[in-house]
C-alpha cells in the first residue's frame, strides 16, 4: 500500500504557539482576517480573495468550535469541526495562512501577529472592526470590504433544513 504525502496546503495550518517563529516568513503588507467560515461558500471565497488583494500574504484566524457556540449561532454548530474548517481554509490560494482563536475576538491574536491590513466583511463598520485603533495607530489600514454575493452558512442551512421538513 502507498503511503501518500499530506497536501501542500496542510503546512499553510499553523497552531497559534506556533504563529511567533511563523510570522517573519510571511511577506508584507500581512493582511489579516477572521471569522466562523463553517460551510464554505461563494461569499466566503469571494470575500477572502479581495481580502487577500490588498497585501502581499494573509492570515485567516477561524473561531474555536466553543467560540462559534458562544456566538448563538445555532447549538449544532459549527457543523464542520475546526479542524476541517481550517483545511479546507488552507487549500484556497488567498489563504498563506490558517491559525485559530478560542476567545470571543480576535483582539489578543491581533496584538500578537499586528497585520500590516485587518479587514472583515461588509456587515463590520470599520470604527467597530476588533483590532482597528491598534492597527492604525501602528500605521496600518482597516478595510470593512462589501459583500459580492448575498449568501451565508446560516442561509444554506435554512434552505437544508426546509427541505429535510418536507419530507
Amino acid at each position: 500500500m502507498r503511503n501518500w504525502p499530506l497536501p501542500d496546503f496542510e503546512q499553510k495550518i499553523c497552531p497559534p504557539e506556533h504563529l511567533a517563529e511563523r510570522l517573519a516568513a510571511l511577506p508584507r503588507p500581512l493582511v489579516f482576517t477572521n471569522g466562523c467560515f463553517d460551510i464554505l461558500h461563494r461569499g466566503h471565497v469571494s470575500y477572502l480573495a479581495q481580502a487577500r488583494a490588498t497585501g502581499a500574504a494573509m492570515i485567516l484566524a477561524l473561531n474555536t468550535d466553543a467560540s462559534v457556540r458562544r456566538q448563538g449561532k445555532g447549538s449544532d454548530r459549527p457543523i464542520n469541526a475546526l479542524e476541517n474548517r481550517a483545511a479546507v481554509a488552507a487549500a484556497l490560494a488567498s489563504v498563506d495562512m490558517v491559525t485559530w482563536f478560542d476567545d470571543d475576538t480576535p483582539a489578543a491574536l491581533i496584538e500578537l501577529i499586528r497585520p500590516d491590513i485587518l479587514v472583515k466583511g461588509g456587515d463590520w463598520a470599520p470604527e467597530n472592526i476588533v483590532g482597528a485603533a491598534e492597527t492604525l495607530a501602528r500605521g496600518g489600514k482597516v478595510y470593512s470590504i462589501p459583500f459580492l454575493h448575498q449568501t451565508s452558512t446560516t442561509q444554506t442551512l435554512a434552505k437544508i433544513r426546509a427541505v429535510e421538513a418536507g419530507k
